[in-house]
């Protein structure tokens, strides 16, 4: 993984949500934590198009997700912080053959890439339950075999955990820990982000600490209590 930023700023209604990033991304574990406004969210858009820059320059594995947003986002699967917001269709298999079939893929092979991907989740019960009847950490864990199942090179996830009880936090912690792509997850969790590599900090669109998890998770709690 390799996401370069330079110089990057966001305005929304004039105001400015980003401001003067300059940051090169390439650990396999990143966290992102900051109080509610400080632009993790927005931060998080920009790497597969979600959101577009005011300013600077960005580019995700030498990509433009601005000019080139159709490969940018088959290599980033982003999960949001609300699964109803990613599952689309009525049971779990059917859910995760739509992206399939939007991709292209052979028909011969969405079935075979299904099951792969929920028995790596250890989520195979779910295939045929309705999305609407599952638990919201079961639906979290179909949103993620939803981005999964699309073969991306990086995963991008928004509080994951807000909505989970603490049984599916662990069990999407273990997950994301033997998942073989690079992640990059925005989270109040700073418990959940203690093993990453590293951990930048956000207040009002700007990174005001970039440092390992044993130095910037205690610098932002006191930040938090002071």
């Amino acid at each position: 993984m390799l996401i370069e930023l330079d110089g990057v700023g966001v305005e929304r209604e004039g105001r400015p949500v980003l401001a003067g990033l300059d940051l090169s991304l390439t650990e396999r574990r990143i966290g992102i934590v900051g109080a509610n406004g400080s632009g993790k969210s927005t931060l998080l858009r920009l790497f597969n198009g979600l959101a577009i820059p005011s300013a600077g320059r960005l580019r995700v594995d030498g990509l433009d997700p601005v000019t080139q947003a159709r490969q940018v986002r088959r290599r980033v699967g982003f999960v949001f912080q609300n699964p109803d917001l990613q599952i689309v269709m009525p049971l779990v298999s059917e859910d995760l053959a739509f992206g399939l079939r939007n991709l292209g893929a052979p028909r011969q092979d969405v079935g075979p890439r299904i099951d792969a991907v929920l028995r790596q989740l250890g989520i195979e019960a779910l295939a045929s339950r309705h999305c609407h009847a599952l638990s919201g950490g079961e639906k979290q864990l179909v949103a993620l075999a939803a981005v999964l199942v699309m073969e991306p090179a990086i995963l991008v996830f928004d509080e994951p955990t807000t909505l989970l009880d603490l049984r599916h936090r662990l069990r999407l912690g273990r997950c994301l820990a033997e998942l073989p792509q690079a992640a990059i997850v925005a989270s109040h969790d700073l418990d959940w982000l203690a093993g990453f590599d590293r951990i930048l900090v956000l207040e009002a669109g700007r990174v005001v600490l970039d440092d390992a998890p044993a130095v910037a998770l205690p610098w932002y709690r006191r930040r938090q209590e002071a």
